[in-house]
């Protein structure tokens, strides 16, 4: 009878995980779509616990403004983010951030983006002379 029982509750099991992985899931690699799952999960918990953080850090305007920025260009908004969740958990903010302090951090975000998309050329010294064009142009 124990056998029975267990063997009903894993079909029950199975059938439940089947209708959370929706009519895509197909039949096959059942355990691909509940590792799926479990990644999206996680997703989702890590950005409500962004979310939970930057509401009771940002000023509702500032918050505002870091909408419109995502609108615009979602990695900025991220790095911005990212940048004051770090330093809240750091404890270096000791009130709600206002929109002028989050214009100054973005400046800074700015700039630190602007110096690592930096494109410097090298020449080489020496590598033509006046008599290297006409060796091109004259190959015979």
């Amino acid at each position: 009878m124990a056998d029975d029982d267990l063997e009903a509750i894993r079909a029950a099991r199975r059938q439940q995980l089947q209708s959370q992985a929706g009519p895509s899931g197909g039949g096959g690699g059942g355990g691909g779509g509940d590792e799926q799952q479990q990644k999206q999960d996680a997703q989702r918990r890590e950005a409500e616990a962004r979310a939970s953080i930057l509401s009771q850090i940002l000023e509702p305007e500032a918050a505002d403004r870091i909408g419109r920025i995502r609108l615009v260009k979602a990695s900025r908004a991220e790095d911005v983010e990212s940048r004051l969740i770090m330093l809240a958990r750091s404890g270096q903010l000791r009130q709600k951030v206002n929109e002028e302090q989050l214009k100054s951090i973005l400046e800074a975000v700015s700039e630190q983006q602007q110096e690592a998309e930096k494109v410097t050329v090298h020449r080489r010294k020496g590598g033509w002379d006046d008599d290297d064009l006409d060796d091109l142009l004259n190959e015979d």
